[in-house]
């Protein structure tokens, strides 16, 4: 069945394209929060930008989501708490509109230096007031730059051309980082003494909303020019409105407000004031931006894959191009391990060892999480409430990097069980031209090459004639074909593993029935196709206690 993605907001059409082509694409007004109740009902996917409120509500409503993507940066329109309990997906375009938000600080800091707005409304309304309207060079002048994030540190290197001295306040940013952006570090009150201009770049938490208030702007230079094109309230409105009337600050510019939207602050009637409603991404190219990448992040939430936009996935962030393909990898590893044990594991470990430590592997750890979990729970398991399933069922699964050489990369899913029995299952990648699979290496103690793909069964049973045919008959008997099949042993007449891959799913009663008829304590069965996400046969015994489903 084809995925819904209900768009509530206008969308870039590039954007809209991208997901035309996959999925159903459907349309419904945001604010109105009767239809949106109604039409969410059927979505796999939502996309949203500031005006659509995305609550405990709607999600509960969203039966269906998977995914909810904030076509923006910020996301207070979204409850991202009630999306995580919920094991909803949620991302927005961290990045699409940092260059446009970068250029409008600018814009503003320019403004306020010429007087540009006053300047235009006086001509405009039949007065050529050259005199009134002299302003200050940029050139020479010390900028301070609060928050050299992205925005930041886009704004710095371009005030940089103008020929300033640049000088910042960030806790966060080494003093090394700083100067190879030619930016020299500084604690926030010697930037207000020192700054002739000073730009506001930083995220509106509890620690940074009236950062600059009565105290600070009390210690500015005098004559400073202040910019915020960042978020509202990290400038105490009413307090700039006094420290320019008052003279000690001679001009701001200000594209966001500690409450939005308005058309009443103190500051508005302030000339010296420039000032706009919340454009900093509003260009075509930040829209276009914005809207493509929510697009690709849908498509990667709704195909299963990692998103590296998510803003609720542990270990979320960019993933290395080397590492990306052991994800799927890992995931299947971990679906083994679940079906190998027969059971949940006390704990886990995720192994990684070979030339990919020298990356951060850390997100193997939470596609493997996932894997353990996809035919354990009722629910869907998603790179979002994997961590939490492990945490209620007290499994704790941790991530071991091995500095042991190896020919390959390598990763394994080792635990323990409640009984006291350790499972291990290992896989690498192999590379066959521009191809690359996934390989099971490796089951407890016994080795295997074997394609991680299609549906597995394992049988543990002692080596003896006649085994591989009584299967074969069996499986062949029941309609089931074999693609690939392998016996491990560590002697003749010991303990085997026989691992097969058949074409389509195994119901618990053949793979029982084969069990026995080979006196193999049980069979396990695990389905590693792609999006193969449903339980197949010998889905592992419902665990007591805590361990339980749900």
């Amino acid at each position: 069945m084809t995925s819904v993605v209900l768009i509530a907001e206008e969308l870039a059409p590039s954007a809209i394209d991208v997901l035309a082509y996959d999925y159903h694409v459907r349309h419904v007004d945001g604010t109105d929060r009767a239809a949106l109740l109604a039409q969410v009902a059927e979505a796999d996917a939502l996309i949203v930008r500031s005006a659509t409120r995305v609550d405990a509500e709607v999600l509960e409503a969203g039966t269906s989501l998977r995914v909810v993507a904030r076509a923006g940066v910020g996301l207070d329109n979204v409850d991202v708490a009630a999306a995580t309990a919920r094991g909803v997906l949620v991302v927005n375009a961290p990045t699409s509109n940092i260059v446009s938000a970068a250029e409008q600080a600018i814009a503003l800091l320019l403004a306020v230096a010429r007087h540009t707005a006053t300047a235009t409304a006086s001509l405009k309304d039949g007065r050529w007031e050259r005199s009134r309207f002299v302003g200050v060079e940029v050139q020479g002048k010390t900028v301070g730059v609060v928050g050299l994030g992205r925005i930041g540190v886009l704004f710095a290197q371009r005030m940089a051309a103008f020929g300033t001295r640049l000088i910042a306040y960030d806790p966060y940013v080494q003093p090394a980082r700083a100067a190879q952006l030619g930016v020299r570090l500084v604690g926030l009150d010697e930037l207000l003494r020192e700054s002739d201009f000073i730009s506001v770049h930083l995220p509106r938490t509890p620690e940074t909303t009236g950062l600059i208030g009565e105290k600070e702007l009390a210690v500015v230079k005098p004559g400073v020019r202040i910019v915020n094109a960042a978020r509202g309230g990290l400038i105490d409105e009413a307090a700039l409105a006094v420290a320019l009337r008052e003279g000690r600050v001679a001009g701001a510019g200000l594209d966001v407000f500690a409450t939005e939207p308005t058309t009443e602050s103190p500051l508005f009637g302030l000339d010296s004031v420039v000032v706009t409603p919340h454009l900093g991404a509003s260009t075509a190219e930040a829209q276009d931006k914005a809207g493509l990448s929510v697009a690709r992040s849908v498509k990667l939430a709704l195909d299963g894959e990692f998103v590296p936009d998510a803003v609720n996935v542990q270990a979320g962030g960019v993933v290395d191009e080397d590492v990306r393909p052991l994800l799927a990898l890992a995931e299947k590893l971990g679906k083994v391990f679940t079906a190998v044990a027969g059971q949940v594991a006390a704990s886990v470990a995720v192994e990684v060892r070979g030339e990919i430590v020298t990356h951060d592997v850390g997100v193997l750890r939470l596609a493997a999480t996932k894997g353990l979990f996809t035919a354990v729970v009722d629910e869907r398991v998603t790179y979002v409430n994997a961590p939490q399933l492990a945490a209620d069922r007290g499994v704790e699964v941790e991530l071991v990097i091995s500095d042991e050489p190896a020919d390959h990369n390598l990763v394994t899913v080792r635990g323990a069980l409640p009984d006291g029995r350790s499972v291990s299952v290992a896989g690498t990648l192999t590379v066959h031209g521009a191809r690359e699979t996934a390989k099971l290496t490796g089951v407890d103690d016994f080795d295997l090459d074997l394609n991680a793909d299609g549906v597995l069964l394992f049988f543990r049973y002692s080596d003896r004639p006649g085994v591989v045919g009584t299967i074969g008959t069996l499986l062949g008997e029941a309609g089931l074909n074999i693609a690939a099949m392998q016996v491990a042993r560590r002697e003749a007449g010991g303990e085997a593993l026989m691992t097969l891959t058949v074409d389509s799913s195994v119901d618990a009663e053949l793979l029982s029935t084969v069990a026995g008829e080979i006196g193999a304590e049980r069979g396990s069965a695990v389905d590693l196709r792609l999006n193969g996400s449903a339980p197949a046969a010998g889905r592992p015994s419902r665990p007591a206690g805590p361990a339980g489903r749900g």
